[in-house]
C-alpha cells in the first residue's frame, strides 16, 4: 500500500487541528488543539511565511501540498541561500530573496523588509500570490490571493519588481520584445490567432486554467494580456528547465515550447494563397515549404539548427542566449543580458547592451550566440556564414520570381479546386527569403527553391536568363 507522503501527513494534521474545537479522549489517545501557525508579527503586514524554516515548509503548503512539492525544487526556495553564497550580499538586495511587498499587489514595508525575521527569506508563495493571513483565518473565495499574471518595467507588482535591472534585466529585455507587447491578430480569430497572440488564450489552448489575478478582465472585449513570463514558465515549478511549461530540446512542434506557436503555417493550405506564417519550427525540424515533385516527401531535412544532438536547444540555444557586457577599462559588470529580448544576433549599443529594436548591419550584430554554442569558431566565421546563406537563397527567390511572372495568372486561383506548380513555387519564394529562414535550414530552404525552379521550368516551359548556379551550395554533413 503506498504511504502518505510527508507532506499530505502535515496537511491532515491541520485539518485536525482547525476542525477540532477542543481537547478530546477517546479509546486510543487523546488529541488536542495545536497552534495552526505562529502568528506573524504585526509589522509583517499579515504575510505569514514559513511555518518550519529548516524543512522549507511554508505555511500555505500545510494545505497546498502539491505546489509547496514542485516550489520546493525552484531556485526560489534557495533565494536567500543563493544570495549569502553570492559574496555580494548587501541590504538592497534581500528584498528580492525574501518574502514582502515585491512581486505581489501589497503596497509598503512588510515581510522580511519590515521585520528582519527567518521565517520570511526565500521567494515563499506570498512573494507572488501576498499576504495569505485572511485566506488562513477564512479561506473563502474572496480571500484567495491571486498572484499577477501581467508584468512590465513599470508595473507595481509581478515579476518584474525584482527581475529587472543591470543585475538580471528580464522585464526590460522582454519588454522591447514581440513577446512584450500584443500582438493584433484579424477579428473573429479567436479560437486560432489568439492563442499565440496573447497570454490568456496561449494559456488556455495548453490546458491550463489556474486562477491569476487579471483573469476576469482579460475576458472582455479588447482587453488582452502579452505573453508574459508566466505563460512560458509555471511559477509553481516542474520537471522542466528554469520552471518552463514545456521542454525546450524536443523536436516536436506540439510539444517544444517555442514551436508550440512558432509553426503557424509551414506548409501550405490549398484554400489559402496567404504564405508562410510563422514557420520555424517545421523548418527547423525540415519539413516545411511545397516539396516539388523532384524531393520524396516524408524524408526530413534537417540541418545543423535542427538536428537535436548537435543543437540540444533547438530554437533557445541561439534566441535565449545570455552574456555579459563589462566596461573594457575596469572590467566591471555594465550589463548582464540575459537573452530575454529573444534576438539572436541583436544590435549593440554605444556600451555593448543588446538593442533588439535598432537596426543596423551584420558588422554592428553580436554572433556570441553562435559561437557560445560550439557550432562556430569565432564570430567572423559565424557573420560569414549568415551572409552566404541570405545571399543564396535570395539568389534563388530572384530566379524563382522571374520564372513565374511568366506563368499564366490563371495558375493562382485558389477557387478553383486544385493546388498548382505555380502556387507551391510561390510559397516556396516566400519562405526562401522569410525572416530567419536561411539560417534555420539552409539545406532545406535550398533544396525547396532550387526544385521549384526546376518544376516551374518543366511544368509552364519558362526559362530565366539567370545564370544561378544549380548546384547546392549547402548539404547536410
Amino acid at each position: 500500500m503506498r504511504m502518505m507522503s510527508t507532506r499530505a501527513l502535515q496537511a491532515a494534521a491541520v485539518v485536525v487541528a482547525i476542525s477540532a474545537l477542543s481537547a478530546c479522549v477517546d479509546e486510543q489517545g487523546v488529541f488536542e488543539n495545536r497552534e495552526f501557525f505562529e502568528n506573524p508579527p504585526s509589522a509583517a503586514a499579515s504575510f505569514l511565511g514559513y511555518g518550519d524554516r529548516d524543512s522549507k515548509l511554508t505555511i500555505c503548503g500545510n494545505c497546498h501540498v502539491e505546489s509547496q512539492s514542485q516550489w520546493e525544487g525552484t531556485a526560489h526556495a534557495g533565494a536567500w541561500a543563493s544570495l549569502q553564497e553570492s559574496g555580494v550580499d548587501e541590504e538592497f538586495c534581500e528584498a528580492c530573496h525574501s518574502v514582502n511587498a515585491l512581486g505581489n499587489p501589497a503596497e509598503g514595508a512588510a515581510g522580511y523588509v519590515s521585520t528582519g525575521d527567518a521565517r520570511y527569506e526565500d521567494v515563499q508563495c506570498e512573494a507572488c500570490h501576498g499576504p495569505g493571513l485572511a485566506h488562513v483565518l477564512n479561506p473563502k473565495d474572496e480571500t484567495i490571493p491571486l498572484a499577477p499574471m501581467t508584468v512590465g518595467v513599470a508595473n507595481s507588482a509581478g515579476c518584474g519588481e525584482c527581475h529587472q535591472g543591470t543585475h538580471q534585466p528580464f522585464v526590460e529585455e522582454w519588454a522591447a520584445s514581440r513577446h512584450g507587447r500584443i500582438n493584433v491578430y484579424p477579428a473573429g480569430q479567436e479560437g486560432t490567432c489568439d492563442q499565440c497572440h496573447t497570454g490568456e488564450a496561449a494559456l488556455r489552448a495548453w490546458g491550463i486554467d489556474s486562477p491569476y489575478l487579471e483573469k476576469d478582465s482579460l475576458s472582455l472585449p479588447g482587453e488582452h494580456m502579452p505573453i508574459t513570463c508566466g505563460v512560458c514558465h509555471d511559477p509553481h515549478g516542474g520537471p522542466n528547465e528554469a520552471q518552463l511549461r514545456f521542454p525546450l530540446d524536443a523536436p516536436d512542434v506540439d510539444a517544444n515550447l517555442c514551436m508550440k506557436c512558432h509553426q503557424g503555417r509551414g506548409n501550405p493550405d490549398p484554400k489559402n494563397e496567404r504564405g508562410p506564417h510563422s514557420p520555424e519550427g517545421p523548418t527547423l525540424l525540415g519539413y516545411a515549404g511545397w516539396w516539388p515533385p523532384s524531393m520524396e516527401w516524408g524524408q526530413d531535412i534537417v540541418g545543423t539548427h535542427g538536428d537535436s544532438e548537435a543543437n540540444p536547444k533547438l530554437c533557445a540555444q541561439c534566441h535565449v542566449f545570455p552574456f555579459q557586457v563589462t566596461d573594457e577599462a575596469t572590467g566591471d559588470l555594465v550589463f548582464q543580458a540575459t537573452g530575454h529580448s529573444f534576438a539572436p544576433i541583436p544590435c549593440l549599443d554605444a556600451q555593448g547592451r543588446p538593442d533588439p529594436q535598432a537596426t543596423c548591419d551584420d558588422q554592428e550584430r553580436t554572433f556570441q550566440s553562435c559561437t557560445g554554442s560550439g557550432c562556430h569558431t569565432d564570430q567572423t566565421e559565424a557573420r560569414t556564414a549568415r551572409s552566404e546563406a541570405v545571399t543564396r537563397m535570395e539568389t534563388l527567390v530572384t530566379e524563382l520570381r522571374a520564372l513565374l511572372d511568366q506563368v499564366p495568372s490563371t495558375e493562382f486561383n485558389t477557387r478553383d479546386n486544385r493546388y498548382t506548380v505555380a502556387e507551391g513555387a510561390r510559397f516556396n519564394a516566400v519562405l526562401g527569403v522569410f525572416r530567419g529562414a536561411a539560417v534555420h535550414n539552409p539545406v532545406l530552404v535550398e533544396a525547396l527553391l532550387l526544385g521549384s525552379i526546376d518544376a516551374v521550368e518543366q511544368t509552364y516551359g519558362v526559362a530565366a536568363a539567370s545564370t544561378v548556379s544549380r548546384t547546392p551550395a549547402f548539404e547536410l554533413h
